[in-house]
């Protein structure tokens, strides 16, 4: 014998709606409150929405509400093929109240005592099928056609919050990479001087916990006019990022280095309180690393090496911008001193 689901007067359905609509922040604030309202308006023991993975296959409930009479838990998952949803949506067919005469070969209803099946598909754009909005009961129970369509509308606004949240997701993921791209030298890939701005304080902030100095290197790449001069602008970017990729091969993943501009690179260790023994060594290196042979446009060059000025961080100091300075003016100390060794 069947029953008849309770109607749902339209102001008292369109209030809970609103209220649904306005409180939800994210999906599941937002299905949640409809499954309740659908379970008042079909009158069916469980409501519930699914997810449908199409390479696997596979249905999944993600959120259900239910009665003592019936339980669809959340978080089971059947295989694509035996579901009711599959054979609603290849037959078109909304609503079932015979399941057991019409659909008697799926194994998910039989084993849960499904009797009245009601479901909408949930496409979202493209006309993807994300997953179904669905209504069973145990026994067979007359769903109003006007009930029927309060599913599809309500399939319909849940579809639009998963396009809603997968838009605000990969807007989200591009702010991110335009944020690291603004931070970021295009020519090298290294930090360009606002990300060096960025990372600078990071990187004294580890130095003053660790009770150690940070050390800023200044690297003024002389002769470089001469290169592009000579060899042509294309050469001469070809060499800035081999000095780039030659610094970042050379130096540890934790050192800060950046392209300050034009033919200026910084680079920023962390180093042991007694940082006056490591200048020499980090100037050496730094040296090493970027002088020597460069195969730039097919012409090779043999680069005498740059200037390169060194300052120091105290513990305790966070003058950023004084360290900064105190390493240009060393730097063109450095380049002073070639300039008359070379008269």
């Amino acid at each position: 014998m069947s029953s008849v689901s309770p109607a749902i007067a339209d102001d008292a359905l369109f209030d809970r709606l609103s209220a649904a609509l306005l409180q939800a922040t994210d999906l599941e604030g937002l299905v949640r409150p409809l499954l309740a309202l659908l379970q008042s308006i079909t009158g069916l023991e469980s409501t519930y929405f699914t997810i449908i993975d199409p390479a696997r296959l596979t249905q999944t409930v993600l959120y259900a509400t239910n009665t003592a009479h019936l339980l669809i838990p959340e978080g089971a998952q059947a295989d694509w093929q035996d579901t009711l949803c599959r054979r609603a949506l290849e037959q078109g067919r909304l609503f079932n109240n015979a399941v057991a005469q019409t659909w008697g070969d799926c194994v998910a209803a039989q084993s849960l005592g499904i009797a009245t099946y009601a479901s909408a598909p949930v496409y979202v754009a493209d006309l993807e099928l994300y997953g179904t909005l669905c209504a069973a009961g145990g026994s067979q129970t007359e769903v109003s056609p006007k009930a029927l369509q309060t599913l599809k509308l309500f399939a319909g606004i849940i579809a639009r919050q998963i396009e809603r949240e997968r838009l605000i997701a990969l807007l989200q993921e591009e702010n991110a990479r335009l944020s690291q791209d603004n931070l970021l030298d295009p020519l090298t890939g290294l930090l360009n001087r606002r990300g060096l701005e960025e990372h600078l304080p990071r990187l004294l902030a580890q130095a003053q916990r660790q009770y150690r100095r940070m050390m800023v290197a200044f690297i003024d790449l002389d002769g470089f006019k001469q290169i592009n001069d000579v060899h042509g602008h294309t050469a001469g970017d070809g060499f800035l990022r081999q000095v780039g990729q030659r610094l970042k091969r050379g130096l540890r993943a934790s050192d800060v280095i950046a392209r300050y501009g034009g033919d200026e690179f910084v680079v920023a260790v962390c180093v042991e309180p007694q940082a006056e023994q490591y200048e020499a060594a980090l100037r050496e290196r730094l040296f090493d690393l970027t002088r020597g042979p460069y195969t730039l446009d097919q012409t090779q060059i043999d680069y005498p090496g740059p200037s390169i000025g060194i300052a120091t961080c105290p513990p305790g100091s966070a003058d950023l911008a004084g360290l900064l300075k105190r390493a240009d003016r060393a730097m063109y100390a450095e380049k002073a001193l070639r300039k008359q060794r070379e008269r």
